[in-house]
């Protein structure tokens, strides 16, 4: 996973080409704008020839300067950004959130966790509501194997952006390497959702297919053995349970025998989450919006986008292109909440 995201950086930048002109000598303007559709075209050396024009004319420019740390980034010579950014950081401007949010991602590329964990945490200090900012930390965390960190980290980031695919992936992640089988599944699920038919969405089928199995993430050698909550471990066991029922019947396909089995888990774990009164999060955005599902005559249609790169799936969402139809309507109209 990236540790920063560049589409991001792109509408920072073309924002920066709109927003700081009016205030910039003519022929900064000029060189700043050239820069910007540079790095747009991934020609980032030649868009840091242009920033270091730009800046001979205007040292202070504050949009120059990310620019130019950005480039540098993008360059694999992010280390001689920082200055840059710090320029940015001093002038307590509009972008200065941007900035932090840049300058963690560059330590992040260096491996300097910790002082990434600090320029990210200084962002979030500035803006508590920054997106990007906790799914930049959240991977940071994630790579520390500080993964209830991570946890955290990407549920502030779902409740700010419901709809970025990576985060759900990672919350997905960091919950398997937890042995929160329950929370992984659900956002493994979700994750697909938001991200079908991408090589992204056949490692999730395929977690998804190891956590059915029964499987489990091992730390590694060294690693102390994470303890898993009273409420995880019933939650695993219902996986066990309605997987176990699922299987005392006979099915023509691989994909009926899954739809019955996520039908089961889903109808389970929404039952039992509610029970539990489980952190929010998890309770009312994962497991009440799977248990609807799973209450639904849409449960064939979602088993089969799990994995369409199945000739059997592939062939049925084919054939049935009404029930897909049904899928995604339910999906636009069915209401998710934190």
């Amino acid at each position: 996973m990236k540790s920063f995201r560049f589409f991001l950086v792109f509408f920072v930048l073309m924002v920066i080409a709109k927003a700081g002109f009016a205030q910039d000598p003519v022929d900064a303007q000029s060189l700043t704008k050239e820069a910007v559709q540079l790095n747009k075209g991934g020609k980032y050396s030649e868009a840091v020839d242009k920033y270091t024009q730009a800046l001979k004319l205007d040292p202070e420019n504050i949009y120059a300067n990310y620019g130019m740390a950005f480039s540098l980034l993008a360059s694999e010579r992010g280390k001689e950004g920082i200055p840059y950014l710090q320029k940015v950081i001093n002038s307590n401007s509009s972008i200065t959130i941007w900035a932090y949010d840049l300058l963690g991602s560059i330590y992040d590329k260096e491996h300097d966790s910790a002082k990434a964990i600090e320029a990210f945490k200084a962002g979030l200090k500035l803006d508590p509501k920054y997106q990007s900012i906790y799914y930049n930390l959240g991977l940071v965390y994630f790579r520390d194997r500080n993964y209830a960190g991570a946890e955290k980290c990407a549920i502030e980031s779902m409740k700010l952006d419901p709809k970025h695919a990576s985060t759900q992936r990672m919350y997905a992640l960091v919950c398997f390497h937890q042995n929160k089988r329950a929370n992984a599944l659900l956002g493994l699920c979700s994750f697909i959702l938001l991200e079908p038919n991408t090589t992204r969405t056949t490692e999730a089928y395929g977690n998804i297919t190891h956590i059915l199995q029964g499987g489990i993430l091992r730390p590694p050698a060294g690693t102390p053995v994470l303890m898993v909550d009273a409420n995880s471990i019933a939650l695993n066991n219902a996986i066990t349970k309605a997987i176990a029922d699922a299987n005392k019947k006979k099915y023509s396909t691989p994909a009926d025998q899954l739809t019955a089995q996520l039908t089961n888990i889903f109808t389970a774990i929404g039952q039992l989450a509610d029970k539990q009164n489980a952190d929010p999060a998890f309770r009312k955005y994962f497991a009440d919006y799977f248990y609807q599902l799973a209450q639904s005559p849409d449960m064939p249609a979602f088993a089969r986008m799990l994995n369409p790169g199945n000739a059997e799936s592939a062939k049925w969402i084919s054939d049935h292109p009404q029930n897909m139809n049904d899928l995604d309507e339910w999906v636009k109209t069915t209401e998710r909440s934190f």
